[in-house]
């Protein structure tokens, strides 16, 4: 683990952003709450994304089915990352079947109570392991180079 946190505009924003999450969200049902509506965007803008893609690229392969082209790198680079949203996607329905199980969890208001506790010793800790865990995680992010 590195000894000072990293202090790029991204690890920057993203520690912003985890305080914020775990001081407005200091409760187990609260965070449950939180993860299944990210994770609900995420699925239906991804899916979006890719339904909107698939439906050009339909049109676009139904016309030039008669017609001799190359086929040039970009659209080589759109049926790549077509792939992988698909990818994305297959992995986003995988995790919210995981995360249905999370709200078969019912806990008593003595652990809830110590959520809200530990919650404001953890915000503002900048080398929380799992911050620091979650920091190396984004700059291993290929779209998301390394800046140090």
């Amino acid at each position: 683990m590195p000894e000072e946190p990293c202090q790029c505009p991204d690890c920057l924003r993203f520690y912003k952003e985890h305080d914020r999450l775990v001081r407005e969200c200091p409760t187990l049902r609260q965070q449950q709450e939180l993860n299944w509506a990210a994770l609900q965007s995420f699925r239906t803008l991804a899916g979006k994304v890719l339904e909107e893609f698939q439906k050009q690229n339909g049109v676009k392969s139904n016309e030039s089915i008669y017609e001799v082209s190359s086929v040039n790198s970009t659209e080589d680079d759109l049926q790549e990352a077509l792939t992988d949203l698909e990818n994305i996607n297959a992995h986003l329905f995988s995790i919210e079947v995981l995360m249905e199980k999370i709200f078969d969890v019912r806990v008593p208001e003595v652990v809830e109570e110590k959520f809200r506790e530990l919650a404001g010793e953890l915000a503002p800790d900048p080398l929380n392991p799992d911050r620091l865990r979650l920091n190396r995680l984004l700059h291993q992010t290929p779209d998301l180079p390394d800046k140090s």
